[in-house]
């Protein structure tokens, strides 16, 4: 796979770009996590890392597109930066906010909010610090926001909020947060106010360089267990460790026969306990000798005391019987997943993303894979891949558009099945979103759509679909 050059560009207009629908006045806001605007439907968040914000190169944006009947659209949009009005900070260029993103009702007032990494960011004369800031959702969408406390003993580089995760962690019904960085784990607690952030934060002491976190309640009792991935000398495949709430506070597990760099929690053979599906996108080398060639994703079984490190885990790659295509260098198989029930049969489903994937003669083109949940667990039976040569989907697979580079499966119609939302962060070199509507068979081409960067209003700079808030 060839590394790609960060390339520079200038000229995105800052602030909100058109209204933004509202709820009807009568109407209480339902509480939805990821509804910005309390209308019912769920909404994207979608990060834009490396555009521009007037002279400010790489200094990132993130692009809400509200749901509806009819799904996302690039007509119902705002776009977000740090020059936006009410929105903590300054954009300046390399900040690229909107790398990572949660979103969540943290200050329960009905409306979800939306939790925005910018790990790059400076503070002062330390380079790459990072940061974390909440836009706070209401009638009329995200607006305003609140920059999370900043550990004081961040280091140059520390890449903060480089992994966030959003849920109630300790069963106290009150959303949490927590953001993962190369010299420090944080962990904030709520409730949050508008004019205070966290009622409490602390390190999370026992963790050392994280990269990645996910949340998601993996022992049916009501408070998610938090997964966090990090890189250690004599574990080449990656370090998963989670913790869970206990009678007596938290109780931390290594999955030591796990590997991966990134995951999601579903419950996906029906059984009322969450189950954590890895990612292992990087091919067996000589320093990593676990893994498939093209990459692969497990899946551990969740359970009254969460996924038992003695079991066996669903293993599933591209050269597994029943998966479209074959393992090939490269193909980053699992660099990106969702988690969601698409044809509404009552088990999860997963969507696996292989943005490295070559077609025919063009280089990284990008594919995705949708494998269904059943009472026996992941299956391959009705496999599905997706690319933009797939009959339906919009555009033509070209190098380097990196389809699957993000994926998201949301309910944003509000008839009970998962849509797939997928980052395309190459398209056009300024990147794009493409949407795919769930079915009672599975996703359908009909109607799918196609918003690239300059459809929604990102007039330049790069990686439009990089993120999209789980």
């Amino acid at each position: 796979m060839r590394k790609r050059t960060l390339l520079l560009a200038a000229g995105l207009t800052t602030g909100l770009l058109t209204a933004l629908p509202s709820q009807p006045a009568s109407a209480a806001p339902p509480g939805l996590s990821g509804d910005f605007n309390g209308d019912g439907y769920r909404d994207a968040a979608v990060g834009a890392s490396c555009a521009d914000v007037g002279s400010a190169s790489c200094a990132g944006a993130v692009v809400v597109l509200y749901g509806s009947s009819s799904g996302l659209s690039d007509t119902r949009k705002a776009v977000i930066t740090q020059n936006s009005p009410g929105v903590p900070g300054t954009a300046e260029s390399s900040d690229v906010f909107g790398a990572s993103l949660a979103a969540a009702d943290l200050d329960r007032d009905g409306y979800s909010d939306l939790v925005v990494g910018a790990p790059n960011e400076a503070i002062g004369d330390r380079e790459g610090v990072g940061s974390g800031t909440i836009l706070w959702g209401s009638r009329s969408g995200l607006s305003g926001g609140k920059g999370l406390p900043q550990p004081s003993t961040l280091e140059t580089y520390s890449n903060f909020s480089g992994g966030i995760a959003a849920g109630d962690f300790d069963g106290d019904g009150d959303t949490d947060v927590t953001l993962t960085g190369r010299t420090h784990t944080r962990l904030y607690q709520g409730p949050f106010t508008r004019a205070a952030g966290p009622l409490s934060h602390q390190r999370v002491g026992e963790l050392g360089t994280t990269y990645q976190v996910f949340a998601g309640d993996m022992t049916g009792d009501d408070a998610a267990e938090r997964v966090y991935t990090s890189g250690v000398d004599g574990d080449p495949g990656g370090q998963i460790l989670y913790y869970r709430k206990t009678a007596t506070g938290t109780a931390l597990t290594e999955l030591t026969g796990a590997d991966g760099s990134n995951g999601s929690i579903a419950d996906i053979d029906g059984d009322g306990y969450g189950d954590l599906v890895l990612g292992d996108p990087v091919d067996p080398a000589a320093h990593k000798p676990v893994g498939h060639k093209g990459g692969q994703i497990a899946v551990w079984y969740g359970g009254p005391n969460g996924p038992d490190p003695a079991q066996t885990p669903t293993v599933v790659h591209q050269d597994t019987t029943g998966v479209p295509g074959s393992g090939e260098s490269d193909d980053a198989f699992g660099s990106a997943l969702s988690t969601g029930d698409i044809n509404r049969d009552g088990y999860a489903d997963v969507v696996v993303g292989a943005p490295g994937e070559d077609l025919g003669s063009a280089v990284e083109a990008g594919s995705v894979t949708v494998l269904f949940g059943s009472a026996s667990g992941l299956t391959t039976k009705g496999a599905k891949s997706y690319t933009q040569n797939t009959a339906g989907v919009p555009g033509t697979a070209e190098s380097w558009d990196r389809l699957g580079t993000a994926v998201d499966l949301t309910d944003v119609t509000k008839d009970g099945r998962a849509d797939l939302a997928i980052g395309v962060d190459g398209e056009n070199t300024t990147g794009g979103l493409w949407t795919l509507r769930g079915t009672s068979t599975g996703l359908t081409t009909a109607g799918a759509k196609g918003m690239t960067a300059a459809a929604v209003a990102l007039k330049s700079g790069r990686y439009f679909g990089s993120a999209i808030a789980q």
